[in-house]
């Protein structure tokens, strides 16, 4: 049976605009997980973004310090983990076609990657200028947003428990990228970041032999030059071609870029193939009429 892994993109759960409310999210979700039907004859894995809402949390951490302690950001990415997979769990199993299992997900990282000096993992919402506390930049999207760091992941600790249950189950894994962790002293610890979900995919892609990615943002296709008056929309395009334009720096850090830069980390190992696409467009896009198409 075909495996695939979908990486699904914080910023579908909640759009630009939205509060990020439960109605929002739970709207959202609904949304999304009836469009997956067609990919539950497969085996499939799904991991889930957080940019928008571990943003979200971490405002609610800093503003309620005083009444309560802050929890570390790792902390926080469990929280979201569960609240996310709960949600996206929920919302499959209503839909009577497979049940979903959610695993949180632990993820290693070096506790020496140069990331942890420049921090580019955009998170949180959208404001119009830079805000007090934490480090913002502008996001190509539009907007000022917080920034922290992204290391790379190395190995997901569940990948083995992860494919096992991918033979009956929608396995909802590594939500928000997982909990990054490193080794100190032989023993596991949790530290400060998140890991980017499509890199967190790629990963579990590569560890348990996946046939495929499909990875699900709010843009129809990547582009070149995007969002400038000489923008193209990249259709099927081969591994030696994306690869030649991620190395020019089409893609934007923090945004498609690291879609791209996972896409090539599969594709470069055993992977066969890669969907860039969005939610509304996922049908038309397995069937090779949408999105981007990447293959070796």
């Amino acid at each position: 049976m075909k495996t695939i892994v979908v990486s699904l993109g914080g910023n579908a759960l909640t759009k630009k605009g939205e509060r990020g409310s439960y109605k929002e999210l739970v709207r959202n979700i609904n949304n999304i997980t009836k469009r997956l039907v067609p990919l539950f004859r497969y085996s499939v894995a799904l991991v889930s973004g957080s940019g928008p809402q571990i943003g979200n949390l971490l405002l609610q951490n800093e503003k309620g310090r005083e009444i309560i302690p802050a929890m570390p950001l790792y902390v926080l990415d469990a929280e979201l983990e569960g609240e996310l997979g709960f949600l996206i769990e929920e919302s499959i199993d209503n839909l009577k076609k497979k049940e979903a299992l959610t695993l949180i997900t632990r993820v290693l990282v070096d506790k020496k990657d140069k990331a942890f000096r420049n921090p580019t993992k955009f998170v949180g919402p959208y404001y119009k200028k830079k805000q007090k506390g934490g480090v913002f930049e502008k996001d190509p999207r539009g907007g000022f947003r917080r920034v922290v760091a992204s290391p790379k992941p190395l190995k997901i600790i569940e990948d083995n428990a992860i494919k096992e249950m991918m033979k009956e189950h929608v396995v909802i894994c590594a939500g928000g990228g997982g909990i990054p962790v490193y080794y100190n002293k032989g023993k596991l610890n949790g530290v400060e970041a998140v890991i980017d979900k499509d890199l967190a995919s790629a990963c579990l892609a590569n560890s348990i032999n996946a046939d495929e990615m499909i990875i699900l943002t709010d843009v129809s296709n990547a582009y070149l030059n995007f969002k400038k008056k000489n923008q193209v929309k990249i259709n099927k395009i081969k591994l030696k071609n994306i690869t030649k334009y991620f190395k020019q720096g089409h893609f934007g850090e923090g945004s498609m870029g690291p879609k791209v830069e996972a896409a090539i980390e599969f594709l470069s190992k055993k992977g066969k193939r890669v969907i860039i696409t969005n939610p509304e467009n996922l049908e038309k896009a397995l069937r090779g009429k949408t999105g981007t198409v990447i293959t070796r």
